[in-house]
């Protein structure tokens, strides 16, 4: 039996298995793309080993890929089948049972299990790290923050993992809408390391949720050795310099940026990734000609897209993912609607609609994302893409305060917020509008797409010196941003 770096027993484990375990756990905190690689060498040198299946099993599900995730189960199930889990100690029973409960679909359980972990064994950074991606993936602000939190305490601030947890707490921070400290803490963990792409999302969220671009911008183009290669977040926080660029109005840049890091002909087509280039379109298609551009870009309509959105919803189409995870349903519709592609768009909601009737079984987390929040959405995606405004703000109005338990970030599920205040506008509801757009720029009054549409509200309402001024506001803030590095 070995044990890894904080003592922690490892059951069937040799030293060289738990030297390829810690390099995994360092990789994964990292984001680095080598982690595989070490968690199949941990089982390789072990292949009873516990903890070695379990970091592969869990790798299998983080990236919410449903062929992944099957995979990792036929995998899982049959190192069950082989060991005798009475002789393994309590921790790993417990991880067993959390990777058993998320591959069979109850991510809500996987965390709680995780979270029992985390209490018992403060110094499992794998039970915090992959609770915390479950309380993102389940749209968990506090759980975010406090599962964190709640371990940081126990750990000694020369512990090589305890900037990383430093990173996920500033996360957390930011989510549970604590911008200041998030920011603070964020900074420590990069400073700590540099190449903690977790630590710098969790800074970029910081400036995004208080209309900082401009320091967004900065901040990224100072670090881009860091953060714009070699690991996997590194297109999720290109996507983040991509919406700077678009309150900058720098719709060019943003779609230069689309096209050499977002999605291309050489892109992996991971769901993870084809989201965040259906919010980035998802956003344009919504700016149209006046919300989110200025004089020094183009003008942001679907015509400046061009065949993008066509090869999004063929990546989106080629996947033929089952109803695994609502959130990317979302942006795979976005992409259909886009593109012009509803009978595709319709053909997934029908798809899922069966799914629901068929009965998904006890505790499948998805089954509620779907039918209260990913169902909902869809059909006012559709609604949105065919003109009919006002049946997508009724449909979404109700939602605004759930829209959390599907999971995702503030700035992403921003996407669907939008697309509320946008059909409000169209659809001539201006008291909904006045009052989303009140919110909204009560809570971020930087930002140049909160008072471009409050001047097109202004316009609707025939105020014509308010749509001016808000004009002028919003390109004031516009134009304090910096210069940008190039992809």
């Amino acid at each position: 039996m070995g044990t890894d770096r904080h003592a922690q027993a490892m059951t069937y484990t040799d030293a060289d298995a738990v030297r390829h375990y810690e390099t995994a756990l360092d990789h994964l905190l990292f984001f680095r793309e080598q982690v595989g690689d070490e968690a199949v060498a941990a089982v390789r040198a072990s292949p009873r080993s516990v903890m070695a299946h379990v970091l592969t099993a869990y790798l299998g599900l983080l990236g919410t890929e449903e062929s992944d995730a099957a995979g990792a189960r036929r995998s899982f199930d049959g190192f069950l089948r082989e060991t005798d889990l009475a002789a393994v100690t309590p921790r790993e029973r417990m991880h067993v049972a959390a990777v058993s409960s998320w591959l069979a679909g109850d991510l809500h359980r996987a965390g709680r299990v995780l979270g029992e972990i985390g209490v018992a064994h403060p110094h499992d950074a794998l039970a915090l790290a992959v609770g915390h991606q479950i309380d993102f993936f389940t749209g968990n602000a506090e759980l975010l923050r406090d599962r964190v939190g709640g371990a940081l305490s126990a750990w000694g601030e020369d512990d090589p993992h305890y900037g990383h947890l430093l990173g996920m707490y500033a996360f957390g921070l930011e989510e549970a809408g604590h911008y200041g400290r998030s920011e603070q803490v964020g900074l420590e963990a990069v400073e700590r390391n540099p190449r903690d792409v977790w630590g710098i999302h969790a800074v970029v969220h910081a400036y995004e949720m208080q209309g900082r671009f401009a320091d967004g911008i900065r901040y990224l183009d100072d670090r881009t050795g860091d953060w714009s290669e070699g690991n996997y977040l590194r297109v999720h926080n290109w996507w983040h310099y991509a919406l700077y660029q678009l309150e900058t109005g720098r719709t060019d840049r943003a779609l230069e940026i689309y096209d050499a890091a977002l999605h291309h002909e050489g892109s992996a087509g991971l769901a993870m990734e084809l989201l965040d280039a259906a919010a980035l379109l998802w956003r344009l298609h919504l700016a149209g000609t006046d919300a989110g551009t200025d004089s020094r870009a183009g003008t942001g309509t679907d015509t400046d897209i061009g065949g993008r959105w066509a090869a999004l919803a063929d990546a989106w189409a080629g996947r033929r993912d089952g109803a695994y995870y609502a959130f990317n349903d979302v942006h795979a519709v976005m992409a259909y609607v886009g593109a012009g592609r509803i009978p595709e768009a319709e053909r997934l909601v029908r798809d899922r609609e069966d799914w629901l009737r068929a009965g998904t079984g006890p505790g499948v987390s998805n089954a509620a994302m779907t039918a209260d929040v990913g169902l909902p959405v869809i059909r006012a995606l559709l609604a949105y893409g065919r003109g009919r405004y006002g049946e997508a703000v009724d449909l979404l109005l109700p939602l605004r305060y759930r829209l959390h338990t599907f999971g995702g970030s503030h700035a992403q599920r921003d996407a669907v917020q939008r697309t509320l205040l946008e059909a409000a506008l169209r659809a001539g509801r201006a008291d909904v509008a006045r009052t989303l757009l009140s919110e909204r720029t009560g809570l971020r009054p930087v930002s140049p797409y909160n008072w471009r549409a409050r001047a097109r509200l202004a316009d609707h309402l025939g105020d014509p010196e308010r749509a001016a001024s808000d004009r002028r506001r919003a390109d004031a803030q516009a134009s304090a941003a910096p210069g940008t590095v190039r992809t």
